[in-house]
Parts: C-alpha cells; sequence; structure tokens
C-alpha cells in the first residue's frame, strides 16, 4: 500500500510529537562514552537503546548511515533493523546518506531508500544535488510515487559548503538559491507541507535567501555546532513553522539512559516550542 504523501505524514508527526529530530549517530567516541566498545555489538546496543527510547515518542530519527557502514555488511544489518523498530514505534525515519549521483546509479541509489521492497526502506533520505538538481529527478520521481521524502543539501552548517552553495551561477543566481527555487516548484500546491526538503544550518548568520519552499527545512547545527533553539526565528523567518530542527550528540550523550535520552529530547522541543510562540 502507497504511504500517504511524506509532507503531510512529517506535519502531523510535527504537530502531534513535537518539532524535533534526533540524530543516530554511533560515532566511536560516543560508543566510548556510553562505555561501549568500538565494534559491531557496541553500535548494537547503542543504536538498539536510541530507538528504544525515542523512536515512540519523537517525530523523526535521522540515522547517519557512514557510521554503520563503517562497519561492514553487518553494521549495515544493524541499520536495517533499526530502520525497521523505528519505523514501527511510529517515528518517521530520515536516513542521512548524502547520495548524489547520475542516471541508473541515481536511481539505484534511490531504490535502497526509497523502495518498500528494500531492507533501508525509510521515510526519507538526504542527496547532494550538486551534479545539477536534474540529477536527482529518479530520486524525487520515486520519492513522490512511494509517498516519500528527499532532503537536497541547499545551505548546510559547514563552514566548508559556502565555496559551491554561495557560487553565482552564469544567470547570476546563487546556486542555493536555485537548489530552493526548484525545492519549491516541486512542492507547488502540496498541502499541507511538501514532500521535498531542504538541509539549511540553523549556524548560519544569515540565509540570504528564499526558504518558502512550502517544504520541510532540516537544520542541522543545534548543541555542539553552536547554534540554539532560539536562533532558528532569526534564520529562519516565517518559514520557520517548516524547521525540523535536527540535534544529534546534545541528545545522545545523555546515553545510555534511557530516561535521560528521552529528557533531553523533550526538552529541545521544549525549547522549540518557546522559541516560536
Amino acid at each position: 500500500m502507497t504511504l500517504a504523501p511524506f509532507g503531510a505524514r512529517l506535519r502531523q508527526a510535527l504537530d502531534t510529537r513535537g518539532q524535533l529530530c534526533v540524530g543516530i549517530d554511533p560515532h566511536a567516541s560516543l560508543l566510548s562514552a556510553w562505555g561501549l566498545g568500538d565494534d559491531l555489538a557496541g553500535l548494537e546496543t547503542f543504536s538498539r537503546t536510541v530507538v528504544e527510547a525515542l523512536a515512540d515518542r519523537v517525530a523523526v530519527l535521522k540515522p547517519q548511515a557512514a557510521f554503520f557502514e563503517r562497519f561492514g555488511s553487518k553494521g549495515v544489518a544493524v541499520l536495517e533493523k533499526s530502520v525497521e523498530e523505528a519505523r514501527a514505534a511510529g517515528a518517521l525515519v530520515l536516513m542521512d546518506a548524502k547520495r548524489g549521483d547520475i542516471g541508473s546509479t541515481m536511481a539505484a541509489y534511490a531504490e535502497a531508500f526509497l523502495s518498500p521492497a528494500g531492507p533501508l526502506f525509510s521515510d526519507a533520505v538526504t542527496v547532494s544535488p550538486y551534479l545539477g538538481f536534474g540529477s536527482l529527478r529518479p530520486a524525487l520521481d520515486l520519492a513522490r510515487e512511494q509517498g516519500c521524502g528527499v532532503f537536497a543539501l541547499a545551505l548546510t552548517s559547514n563552514p566548508e559548503g559556502a565555496e559551491v552553495q554561495r557560487a553565482v551561477g552564469a544567470d547570476g543566481e546563487p546556486v542555493a538559491a536555485s537548489v530552493l527555487r526548484q525545492l519549491a516548484a516541486e512542492n507547488a500546491d502540496a498541502a499541507p507541507l511538501g514532500s521535498f526538503g531542504a538541509v539549511v544550518g540553523a549556524t548560519l548568520a544569515d540565509a540570504g535567501v528564499d526558504l518558502a519552499i512550502n517544504g520541510p527545512l532540516l537544520a542541522p547545527g543545534i548543541g555542539a555546532q553552536g547554534a540554539t533553539m532560539a536562533d532558528l526565528p532569526r534564520v529562519f523567518g516565517a518559514s520557520v513553522i517548516n524547521v525540523v530542527p535536527s540535534v544529534s550528540r546534545d541528545v545522545l550523550k545523555h546515553g545510555p539512559s534511557v530516561p535521560a535520552l528521552r529528557e533531553a529530547a523533550e526538552r529541545f522541543v521544549g525549547e522549540f516550542a518557546d522559541a516560536v510562540k
């Protein structure tokens, strides 16, 4: 059965569970801080604990694929299980894979994460548009067909990103503005929210581009990278209602205690609500 459009499902999740995305990022340093080994057993315990603590209460969980892939096929098997269990508990899963390629290769990446037949089937996936926005077409089309979402990198929280994202094309339009404009076109007439989102860092001093894309805006950089929930209205303006603030280390550092993980997530949900009053 085809899912309802991702944008509609996301809007409902944000409205009922609060506006927060928590990363599942099993850094070696976090595994150590939890008293776990930097090995497959540690990975399994870490991922299972985060899912147990948060999947039944936060809107979005965002596993970072690289931290699972570094353990090879057995690590990917842990990722598959985490995705399955998180979705079963009611969280939307955004696979942070940042894939980008052309033609049949892009189509294969899309099938890996957006095909219901695949073991890594997720509600949405992050992609890189820097082989040209049109190169994302296989992912955009499959996402639309299956009720999934796509988040394209636009203005990321890392300072190096400006080299490409702030560059100006031959037509005078900044690259990031072009990505956002084309996402807005994909979301035209969608209600209550489009399914095609952008990644826009919460650490930006000034976005300097039109963020009104009628779609979700994933905002990394809160916590360890220095941004706070209170910064979001300044960065996103009227579009803040569609922001999905993403926090990883500042929630995950409270593990392996399940109550402490839940308390940290709840605190960030409350901080967002206070920031947008």
